[in-house]
């Protein structure tokens, strides 16, 4: 009986440590999907505007 009782005692001093280490390990994974779930703020750049001058020069180079 001295035996489970001291068992029990230790097991009772190290269950707030533990959770407290799971909680800190769970907390970043917990954290993913409220950070992925506010896509309304997304800032992206102007489309890229095609001018064609790369054609121009290649045509005017292959005559001269």
């Amino acid at each position: 009986m001295n035996r489970i009782t001291a068992t029990a005692t230790n097991i009772l001093k190290l269950l707030p440590r533990a959770t407290l280490i799971l909680m800190l390990l769970a907390a970043p994974v917990l954290a993913v999907p409220m950070m992925r779930a506010n896509t309304g703020n997304t800032i992206e750049a102007p489309a890229h505007k095609n001018t064609s001058v790369g054609f121009v020069l290649l045509i005017s180079l292959q005559r001269g």
